[in-house]
């Protein structure tokens, strides 16, 4: 019987840069045998069917085999009705598969998840090999997650008690905490002086040592990924969390995910400002999908984390695909009909 197999869970807010990561992965993933969970917050899966175009597995197995979507709720939230039976069918091809990667959704705290390795149908064939966490530098920065550094890491000092203002926050505390690496992304948006901010407020979360590395649109080293050996499943204890008293937790049940599927194209750049101004119209946190652009044979993938946007084209429309601009927004008490409606008069 196969050992085994070593399970990475890359966990990070909305927009952190997670998919990136695990996309870069796959493409540079020097021979090893690769499966990805991908769990969306939300019923169009974006990020699942990004992996998906990287075209990584071989040409005699089914090209989505390795790629697993769970979309209905956060891991945290749906780890026996989601999680366990698709990682019963993974086990079961243990002896051609090298390691899993499991990025979550940026709204599901990690524990949980990690919690369910020690079932036994799972732990006698999977353990935790790592937590890695990617942290958006540029946002944390502009206050997404912390309304203002200076004012945190004085209040940090002078109350090591402090209450946490915003369920976000906790989140944001709860993904760091289970870190056994944290990826710093988005470093190329902000100056040597907010960087280093960002990294000792970082460093001011972590209950441990733990190493901080920086990384340019997912491009790491497969290397720096993989090996721990921490089998996270047995030593949560270090790993302290905000709900670690609670027997359930609740997500702020105004947060909220809303898509929209439509046949049709978009200049790109007018369609990016009024998303923009959607953003300040609404509490919109995350935006990603794919565009179909006038006279352009290409998918663009459209990634937006408040006011900012990225934009680049992943691969051509197939023949038999319909040329629709998908795209979905999370935020809190979203007005879906408000966004249709700006959009439609594009």
């Amino acid at each position: 019987m196969a050992a085994k197999i070593p399970v990475t869970v890359i966990t990070g807010f909305l927009g952190s840069g997670k998919t990136s990561l695990i996309r870069h992965l796959l493409q540079n993933n020097q021979g090893c045998r690769i499966a990805v969970l991908v769990n969306e917050f939300g019923e169009l899966g974006i990020d699942g069917e990004l992996l998906k175009s990287c075209q990584i597995c071989p040409e005699d197995e089914d090209g989505e085999s390795n790629i697993f979507e769970l979309t209905n709720g956060c891991l945290c939230c749906t780890v026996q009705e989601e999680f366990f039976p698709t990682m019963q069918e993974l086990l079961k091809r243990r002896d051609s598969i090298d390691c899993i990667f499991i990025e979550t959704s940026g709204l599901a705290l990690p524990k949980p998840l990690i919690k369910a390795f020690r079932w036994q149908e799972i732990r006698a064939g999977a353990t935790v090999d790592a937590v890695i966490t990617v942290v958006d530098c540029a946002a944390v920065a502009a206050g997404t997650f912390a309304n203002n550094l200076e004012a945190v890491a004085a209040q940090r000092q002078a109350d090591d008690s402090l209450e946490h203002e915003t369920p976000l926050q906790e989140l944001f505390e709860d993904q760091l905490a289970c870190a056994d690496l944290v990826v710093l992304s988005k470093t190329d948006l902000v100056d040597s002086e907010t960087k280093a901010r960002v990294e000792e407020l970082i460093q001011q979360e972590l209950p441990r040592v733990v190493k901080i590395v920086e990384s340019d649109r997912g491009t790491l080293d497969p290397s720096i990924l993989l090996g721990f050996q921490a089998a996270v499943e047995d030593n949560l204890d270090s790993r302290p969390s905000h709900h670690d008293t609670e027997e359930d937790h609740n997500h702020d049940e105004e947060i909220t995910s809303t898509h929209l599927i439509l046949d049709r194209a978009f200049d790109p750049e007018k369609l990016q400002q009024q998303l923009q101004t959607l953003v300040h119209q609404q509490e919109i946190y995350r935006i990603k999908g794919f565009v179909a652009v006038p006279n352009k044979p290409m998918r663009l993938v459209l990634q937006g984390v408040g006011t900012r946007f990225d934009k680049f084209y992943d691969r051509p429309w197939q023949p038999e695909e319909a040329r629709q601009t998908r795209l979905v927004f999370i935020g809190r008490d979203l007005k879906s009909s408000e966004i249709e409606s700006q959009l439609a008069a594009l």
